[in-house]
């Protein structure tokens, strides 16, 4: 577990939606790194305890995962751009494009809403 800094809280609470009350805490707060995850649900001894756990370090290794295959394929595809001419810069546009993650939906609210 490690604190964040005033930078990391900020791209956090940037991202996050739900953790917009951080914006304006006076303490900085604390980050659990995968294997940190993994000590606190094994110190606690219950199977909701476990469970999270579980999902927890799940989450971790798939983010670092996709964070790694990313990387690989912008690499192999900066190489392949060099190998081959302009003619193909069209489609080495297309697959950077693709790669790019998607721009978040704006979601309509849940709910009656009454026409003035």
């Amino acid at each position: 577990m490690f604190r964040l800094t005033p930078d990391e809280r900020d791209e956090v609470v940037a991202k996050c939606d739900h953790l917009g009350k951080l914006k304006f805490s006076p303490s900085m707060p604390y980050a659990y790194t995968e294997h940190g995850a993994l000590m606190a649900a094994s110190v606690l001894n219950t199977s909701r305890a476990v469970e999270v756990g579980l999902y927890v370090v799940r989450a971790f290794v798939s983010l670092r995962e996709a964070f790694l295959n990313n990387a690989d394929l912008a690499r192999r595809l900066t190489e392949m751009e060099k190998k081959y001419d302009r003619q193909f810069k069209v489609v080495f546009d297309a697959i950077r494009e693709l790669m790019r993650p998607p721009e978040p939906a704006k979601r309509r609210r849940i709910g009656f809403v009454q026409d003035e």
